[in-house]
């Protein structure tokens, strides 16, 4: 019998799509002034208009009325970076060191030097408060702010930094400065008319315009957290952290990267959503920190036909929950295994992604209520969010085991499996609670591989039964029925890796 599962893999498959559910809600966009800051610094006094624009009206024919409205805000950011220069072991090598002198590699004086990069931002408030990309600002020594129309600098503070969605907040000693108006992202549409205006190339300020050309982009493996807006407006070097505006000039994304062959604009711009970025920047601000919920669930990174037929799913509108922590709040809830999440606090869970990203910007402590689909019948959980930790955030790479010995070939044509000892646990850094058969080997020609089956995955179940050793794998599914067979498995990858369900074909011959 062969044996194989219809999986497709993300791009990168470090995000397991599984990551420690860290989640939050998208708030609504509320006008005035942050909440009071417990780090001292004032909040931020922002315009914010949460109507959508009026999309009756026709084409202008110039768009300069929006520029002259806009470009005031936009500012050149110029940040300096020390590099540490690595020492040259040639250094301490005998032979060569006639080359350098007699002067050791330890008597010598460390070599630095620095490297300064342009980017952009906006300023969302009258006392200086700028909104950029975290990439623009990272690591930097020291960071300088240029108005628009060139005629003031300004030494600014790094108040805080996300790399997460790679937001960074700035602040400059300033008063009465020209902040632009925030809009509710949420409320874009695609086809929206957006401009982009930055210092591309440090060729002075530049505007560009486009469509929204797609909303809720993700999975790129750029960011923790990716919820982008596409858009076709050129965004190019020294874009990163300048605006993208809608058609009153209102900000709805600030600009953060583009997939290009030449390095240039090829129309796949991406930003930040403005909901996103301000959910960010106020907890900089106010707290220090951003704090993200936390649920103690692993999810499956993509939903496929083949897996709603076998788990019963309506449709595959929601989030297949692989693993539950049960010291975790999903724990306490009473999540299981193989739950569906379908509504996330009264919202409609669309995918994985976007149940992580409404967790991750829930607030630690929050109760929160998820409608889930267990074996074909809906049901409603309450949990109280924890807080998600740095490492847990960051998450660590995994290697993969290489060939073990006593394998055996089951009844997955094509693969063949170990017992997980002690020896295979070490160097894939298998963890000590993960149980099942290791797959050592699978045959490329297998459907096992055109499933996406790999060497190095852990079955940890099969049709439901665990599994806990290689004969055992071997037994169940010899006795597995039906033109499909569900798998349970164990991946390497960021964050301890994860597990997953695959669904096996059971019905075709190779």
């Amino acid at each position: 019998m062969s044996r194989i599962a219809q999986f497709f893999i993300t791009r990168k498959s470090a995000v397991l799509g599984s990551l420690l559910i860290l989640i939050a809600f998208q708030t609504a966009p509320v006008s005035g002034a942050a909440p009071a800051s417990a780090t001292g610094n004032p909040a931020p006094k922002l315009t914010i208009q949460d109507t959508p624009i009026n999309r009756e009206l026709k084409a202008a024919a110039s768009v300069a009325p929006v520029v002259k409205k806009v470009a005031p805000s936009v500012v050149n950011i110029y940040s300096t970076v020390t590099i540490h220069d690595r020492p040259n072991p040639l250094r301490n090598d005998p032979f060569f060191r006639r080359f350098f002198g007699d002067e050791s590699e330890s008597q010598a004086q460390p070599r630095t030097h620095r490297e300064q990069s342009l980017g952009s931002g906006v300023i969302v408030s009258p006392d200086g408060y700028i909104l950029t990309a975290n990439h623009v600002v990272e690591n930097a020594d020291k960071v300088k702010v240029a108005l628009a129309s060139g005629e003031k600098e300004f030494d600014a503070k790094v108040i805080g930094t996300d790399p997460a969605t790679d937001t960074a907040v700035l602040k400059v000693d300033g008063k009465n400065l020209p902040a632009i108006t925030i809009a509710d992202s949420d409320k874009l549409e695609v086809g929206d008319v957006v401009l982009a205006v930055g210092n591309p190339f440090g060729v002075g300020q530049t505007v560009t315009m486009g469509i929204v050309s797609a909303l809720g982009r993700g999975g790129f493996g750029i960011n923790n957290y990716e919820n982008f807006i596409q858009t076709d407006a050129a965004i190019n070097m020294g874009n990163s952290g300048g605006p993208l505006v809608d058609a009153e000039g209102r900000l709805v994304g600030i600009n953060t990267w583009i997939i290009s062959g030449s390095g240039g604009s090829q129309g796949l711009g991406f930003a930040v959503p403005i909901n996103m970025a301000r959910y960010a920047m106020e907890r900089l601000i106010s707290e220090g920190k951003v704090a993200r919920g936390y649920l103690g669930l692993l999810l499956q990174p993509e939903m496929t036909p083949e897996l709603a037929k076998q788990f019963n799913l309506p449709s595959m509108n929601g989030a297949l929950v692989t693993t539950v922590d049960p010291d975790s709040p999903a724990g306490k809830a009473g999540f299981k295994d193989g739950d569906f999440v379908t509504e996330f606090n009264g919202q409609k869970v669309k995918d994985m992604r976007q149940f992580r990203l409404m967790v991750s910007q829930t607030a630690p402590g929050r109760k929160v209520t998820l409608r889930i689909l267990r074996d074909g019948k809906e049901k409603t959980l309450t949990a109280t969010l924890g807080e998600m930790s740095k490492e847990a955030l960051a998450g660590n790479g995994q290697g993969q085991p290489g060939g073990r010995s006593q394998s055996k070939t089951d009844a997955l044509n094509g693969v063949e499996v170990a017992d997980l000892d002690a020896q295979a646990r070490r160097e894939a850094d298998i963890p000590g609670n993960i149980r099942g058969a290791l797959v050592s080997k699978v045959d490329q020609d297998s459907n096992a591989a055109e499933a996406g089956l790999r060497a190095g995955d852990v079955i940890s179940e099969i049709e439901r039964q665990r599994v806990g050793s290689a004969d055992e794998a071997v037994a169940a599914s010899e006795k597995a029925k039906g033109d499909r067979i569900l798998l349970r498995i164990w991946r390497g990858g960021e964050g301890r890796g994860g597990m997953l369900f695959l669904s096996v074909d059971n019905a075709k011959r190779k």
